[in-house]
């Protein structure tokens, strides 16, 4: 019993930790650490993307979303489709947002591009997500897992190191969510295809 109290409360740790909403952040900051050669870019510019990055994919819906929430009607935990696939409408407006501003920036189009993904990764989830319990958690790091991957495909690198990490962050958050009971592992991997394929595509292609 004690162990299954303290799986259970990992996989939870491990589900808050790597929100969707916190995932892009967390990409940004991997990009900025990374082996790539637009890591270089000076502290200022990086904060003013991480700004805006942060405040666009993660505070801008999360307090929509709390807002929502004060209906009775909508719930937070979003065990209806309904309140799912609103939270993805909120999403995909708050990241456009910062898509646009990342588009002032004079810098590498890659962030641009990383962002655009996302976007069309909550749109395919939309229709998906009327139906079905998709794993958003696993589309979100699929999507980083591919971008990444497109990325050193696109510029000739091979950050194996980084790859391993995330692959293994992959496998932590599709077992937490298998834990807890959110999901079933076809909806798992599914989000984890359609997230990996569409930001691998978007990355090496556009």
């Amino acid at each position: 019993m004690n162990n299954n109290k303290t799986l259970s409360l990992i996989a939870r740790v491990t589900s808050l930790a790597f929100h969707p909403l916190l995932i892009p952040t967390l990409g940004f900051l991997l990009l900025f650490n990374s082996d790539f050669y637009f890591s270089i870019l000076p502290w200022n510019v990086k904060r003013y993307m991480l700004l805006v990055v942060f405040l666009s994919t993660c505070i801008l819906p999360a307090i929509s979303i709390l807002i929502l929430s004060i209906n009775p009607k909508f719930d937070l935990n979003m065990e209806k489709n309904t309140d799912r696939v609103l939270s993805l409408l909120i999403s995909s407006i708050s990241y456009y947002l910062g898509y646009l501003l990342l588009k002032r920036v004079p810098v590498f189009p890659a962030y641009n591009v990383f962002l655009l993904g996302a976007i069309l990764i909550q749109i395919a989830l939309l229709p998906i997500s009327m139906r079905w319990r998709i794993s958003i958690h696993a589309a979100a790091i699929g999507g980083l897992v591919g971008g990444i991957l497109g990325l050193s495909f696109r510029l000739q690198e091979n950050p194996v190191q980084l790859l391993s990490l995330l692959i293994l962050t992959a496998g932590l958050i599709g077992t937490s969510r298998l834990v807890l009971e959110k999901h079933t592992q076809s909806q798992v991997y599914t989000g984890l295809s359609i997230g990996f394929i569409i930001l691998l595509a978007v990355v090496i292609f556009i």
